[in-house]
C-alpha cells in the first residue's frame, strides 16, 4: 500500500501486481491522471476506483480512461472483494472461481485447495504463492515478485523466505499427489506448469479446508 500517486506508479513499474485499487482523490495527483498515467506507459494492471462521488459522468470518464470498475462509498466490504475476485479471476482468463491444474483444484473465492477431490491444508503464505503462480501459470516470477505479494513492501524478511515457502508447498501437493508442479528457474524464480489443458469448473472442492489468511493480492493507493 502507498499514499501517493507517485508512489504507486514507481511500485507498479517495478512489480507485477494482479491488481490496483485507487481512490478518485490522491495526495500528489488526480486520480484521473493516474490512471491514464499507468495506461500510457503500457501497465495494464486491473483497476477499481473507491469514490463518494456518484454521479454517472464520474464513472463514464474513469472507464473510458481505463478503470476496470468503479465502486463508490460506502460500501460493503465483501462486495469490493467479491468484485476483486472476479475482475482478477477475468484478467487471467478465468471465467470460474475453482481452477484445475491437472488433478489439482484450487478455489479463488473459498481460498482452498484439493488434490484428487481431497483437501490440501496450506498456511496463508503458501495459499498465497500457489494463487500468484496458478493465476500467471506458465509465466516465470521472480523472488522478488513474490515477496512483494506476499507483504507489499512493508516489513519484508529476507528474499530467501520464498525458497522455504515454495520448498513447503512443493511437499504438500506431491504429497497429495499433484506432483511436481512448481519449476524452479534458476537464477530467476518460479513457474507454475501444466502438461493438461485448463480447465474451470463451478464448484468442485466439498469439503476443503480454508487457508489461515484471506488475502486478495493487490496494492491500493489511499487518498480520500
Amino acid at each position: 500500500m502507498t499514499d501517493t500517486g507517485r508512489g504507486a506508479i514507481e511500485m507498479l513499474r517495478n512489480y507485477n501486481y494482479g491488481l490496483v485499487i485507487v481512490e478518485l482523490f490522491l495526495p500528489d495527483m488526480d486520480g484521473y491522471d493516474f490512471i491514464a498515467s499507468l495506461r500510457a506507459r503500457k501497465i495494464q494492471t486491473p483497476i477499481v476506483i473507491l469514490s463518494a462521488i456518484d454521479k454517472p459522468h464520474s464513472k463514464i470518464k474513469a472507464f473510458s480512461i481505463g478503470a476496470d470498475d468503479y465502486l463508490t462509498k460506502p460500501f460493503d466490504p465483501e462486495e469490493l472483494v467479491a468484485r476483486v475476485q472476479a475482475i482478477l479471476r477475468r484478467s487471467n482468463g478465468y471465467s470460474q472461481p475453482v481452477t484445475e491444474v491437472g488433478n489439482m483444484a484450487l478455489d479463488l473465492n473459498q481460498h482452498t485447495v484439493s488434490v484428487a477431490g481431497v483437501p490440501v491444508h496450506l498456511t496463508g503464505k503458501e495459499f498465497a504463492i500457489l494463487e500468484l503462480l496458478v493465476l500467471r501459470k506458465g509465466i516465470s516470477l521472480t523472488k522478488e515478485a513474490l515477496l512483494n505479494h506476499l507483504y507489499g513492501g512493508h516489513d519484508e524478511p529476507d528474499i530467501k523466505i520464498i525458497d522455504v515457502f515454495v520448498c513447503k508447498l512443493r511437499k504438500k501437493l506431491q504429497a497429495a499427489g499433484a506432483g511436481n508442479l512448481i519449476s524452479t528457474i534458476w537464477g530467476r524464480g518460479y513457474v507454475l506448469n501444466d502438461s493438461q489443458p485448463k480447465k474451470t469448473v463451478a464448484n468442485r472442492i466439498s469439503p476443503a479446508t480454508h487457508y489461515q489468511e484471506n488475502r486478495v493480492p493487490q496494492l491500493q493507493a489511499a487518498g480520500e
